[in-house]
């Protein structure tokens, strides 16, 4: 898991006395921060043992968050997760499977599916939490709305397609499948999801 280095690039030189905050020690508090998320958990996740393992003191983890949900929060918030748009590939269901793939390449992060479950279940106590994700799931409605106006352009969906509910069910068969029961996804069961998924967006649309 990458964090995007865009705000410590722009934040320009600091004011005289400051402490320097490298980026190569933010990285290394990152990397170590989500290495420990997934290995106990948040509950149990310790920052001393996360400056310790990115072999650092804790003054430089504490220059730069003030706390586990602060930093769990900003990382969160930064991670460079490839959820780009997707090209046009010409039809409905093509569309679908490459946003599957998507999808799926997110989810078998080894990262990513340890901490996920971990995060939902404490989203509830940590407010925090759960508006650092907000940006990837504005960033799949986004997707689902891009594939589904190109499909009304094509004549393919009706204007009435429930495009909420169609958001919904692209990731949740496959977080079910990957993360929850630890399964496996391979292109045929990508497939059937994508002609499924094509079958709910037109019937969604019925009056």
């Amino acid at each position: 898991m990458e964090r995007n280095r865009s705000d410590e690039k722009s934040s320009g030189r600091l004011a005289s006395g400051a402490a320097v905050k490298r980026p190569q020690i933010t990285d290394a508090l990152s990397r170590a921060f989500f290495e420990e998320w997934a290995r106990v958990g948040y509950a149990r996740l310790s920052l001393e043992k996360v400056a310790g393992a990115a072999g650092v003191g804790k003054a430089a983890l504490y220059r730069r968050w003030s706390s586990k949900a602060e930093m769990a929060s900003d990382l969160l918030s930064q991670v460079g997760i490839d959820l780009t748009r997707t090209a046009d590939m010409g039809s409905l269901e093509a569309d679908i499977d490459a946003l599957l793939r998507a999808i799926r390449k997110v989810l078998r992060h080894r990262l990513i599916k340890r901490i996920l479950v971990d995060l939902h279940a404490e989203m509830g106590r940590e407010p925090a939490l759960a508006d650092a994700i907000r940006p990837f799931q504005v960033a799949r409605r986004e997707q689902a709305n891009a594939f589904m106006d190109r499909a009304i352009a094509r004549g393919e969906l009706p204007q009435t397609v429930d495009r909420a509910a169609i958001a919904d069910f692209l990731a949740a068969p496959l977080y079910w499948r990957l993360i929850v029961l630890g399964g496996k996804a391979g292109c045929e069961h990508i497939r059937r999801l994508a002609r499924m998924i094509a079958a709910a967006a037109k019937a969604s649309g019925d009056e």
